[in-house]
Parts: structure tokens; sequence; C-alpha cells
């Protein structure tokens, strides 16, 4: 038979299909990740420095700040020099180092959304018992499982993909190492890593889903059928809700831009593909920041406290 060799190096091509107008993505995209980090920078700083912000709540409002803040550190420095200088290469480690970070941190967008739709449920449906289920030693229980679904879900689709063989094309249609984009160019069979790709978004976000909805039901009805501070209870929610609604509304795109082939453009697959991940970084900390009343009073205090220091002369 005849040797044939793997690829240990890649061509990371999207939005190629634009030919000269492909440099000009720097810009929308380098002011996404400028807002990225300013937004959940300030975020976390304001949760952090202020001592009444130290609840359960504002805590993992904090920690999904640090999950949006870290995701696009993975990718997007990157995706910005091959715009500007069309540095398009990556090494195959180099690959599954980068698909692993960013698989592995951007599960935790829609588990944040777990551990806060489970804040809710507690603050709303048992106010009474609410301290004694958000402290850290009972909340661990809801922690640890899922930290270790995340873990142990992502060790799996990377160290699968490594084992791969690619001796077709080294061009990957993809502006980072993206885990399906990189089994579509393995030679041979793929079909036990299509089976857990598919079995990491049931278990991941689509189960992460499930719950949300699950709490959110429960928390409505709750609502509903009492009357002891409705409005409030739902006031409260409804920014998960909308944070909610947006992430999953950019992963199901994103997700059937890949799986079902009907004709899209590579490049609307690759953008579908890119926004699942850096949107919502942009999306969240400007809903958090203007919809949670006590974030948004101490974001306008560390603002407007930084212009005066700014406008004092000094002696």
């Amino acid at each position: 038979m005849e040797n044939v060799s793997s690829n240990k190096h890649f061509i990371l091509n999207g939005f190629n299909e634009l030919g000269a107008l492909r440099p000009f993505l720097f810009i929308p995209f380098f002011i996404m990740f400028v807002v990225s980090l300013l937004g959940n920078s300030l975020l976390l700083y304001v949760v952090i420095s202020q001592r009444s912000l130290h609840s359960p709540m504002y805590i993992l409002i904090a920690g999904m700040a640090f999950v949006d803040l870290s995701l696009p550190v993975f990718f997007v420095p990157n995706m910005l020099l091959s715009f500007l200088f069309d540095w398009r290469g990556i090494s195959l480690s180099g690959c599954l180092v980068q698909m692993h970070f960013i698989h592995f941190v951007g599960t935790f967008q829609s588990t944040f959304l777990v551990w806060m739709a489970l804040d809710r449920y507690f603050a709303i449906c048992t106010p009474l018992y609410y301290h004694k289920y958000m402290a850290l030693p009972r909340f661990l229980k809801f922690i640890i499982p899922l930290l270790l679904r995340n873990v142990l879900m992502i060790m799996l689709i990377v160290s699968l993909a490594g084992t791969l063989s690619f001796c077709n094309s080294n061009v990957m249609n993809h502006c980072f190492c993206e885990h399906m984009a990189l089994v579509e160019l393995a030679c041979g069979s793929t079909a036990i890593n299509n089976l857990s790709g598919l079995l990491t978004v049931f278990f991941i976000p689509v189960v992460d889903f499930i719950c949300i909805a699950a709490s959110y039901v429960v928390i409505f009805s709750s609502v509903l059928k009492s009357s002891r501070s409705g409005a409030k209870a739902l006031h409260t929610c409804i920014t998960h809700i909308v944070v909610i609604s947006v992430s999953l509304t950019i992963a199901l795109v994103a997700f059937l831009s890949y799986r079902i082939r009907n004709g899209l453009p590579a490049s609307i697959q690759v953008f579908f593909s890119t926004m699942y991940l850096l949107f919502p970084s942009c999306f969240n900390p400007i809903i958090y920041g203007i919809r949670t009343t006590e974030i948004r009073q101490h974001i306008v205090r560390t603002l407007t406290g930084c212009r005066f220091v700014q406008t004092v002369p000094h002696s």
C-alpha cells in the first residue's frame, strides 16, 4: 500500500471569498473585540470592588463576564492578524490547543446561565432558604457535576480529533480551529467524531437550556400563583431570559449552518460560527450593565468618578 502522510500544518481560510475586501473585516471585528474587553473588564471591576455586590447573583454575573472576557482572547487576536497581514497558518498541535480552550471556555456560556437560573429559582421560589441553598458548600453539588461534564466532553472531542489523519486538503474554511471544520478535512471514517460532537452538543448546551427552561417555567408558575413581588421577580429574570434567547438563537443558527447542507455560502457559515462565540461576549456586559439596576448605578459612579478625577487640576 502507498504510504500517505498526514498534514501537520493548516491554513485558516475563513472569508476568503471576499477577496480584496477581506482586510476590511479587521474594523468591525476589532471594534467588537474592544467592546468585549472593555465591557467585561468594567463589569468585573465593579462587582469585585463593590462590597454591596458580593452576593451570589452578582458573583455569577461576574463569572459570566470572566468567561466572556477570556473567550475572544483565544481566537480574535490571531483572526485580526490574519485579516491585516494574511497570516493564516497554524500547526495541528496549535489547532488542537486552540480548539480545546475555545470549546472548553465556550461551554461555560450556557453553564453559567444554568447556575443563574438556579439562583433565581432559590431566590423566588424558596426565599426563606435562599442563603442556605446558595452557600458555597451546598451549591458545589451543582457546580462540580457540570464542571466535570464540560471537562470530559471537551477532552473527548479534542482527543478524538487529534487521532485523525489529514491526508486531503489542509485548507480549513474557518477563522479559528473549530471542531467540525477540522474533522471535515480528515480522510477515512469520521463517524465517531461526528457522534461525539453531537453528544457534546446534546449533553452541554441542549441539556443546559432544558434545565434553564424548566427552572423558569417553575419560577413563572410560582410568581403567577402568588401575589408577592411578582413584577420585581419578572424584572429580575427578564435580563437572563434576554441573554438566553440571544445565545440560543445564535447557537442554533451556527449549529444548523454546519450540520444541514442547504447551500449556504461558506462565508455565511463562518460568520455565524464566529458570532456564536464573539457576539455574546459583546452583548452580555451591555445588557447586564443596562438592565441590572445596582450594577448600572455603580458603573455610572465609577465612570463619573474617573471623569471627575481627570478634570481636577493638580496643584
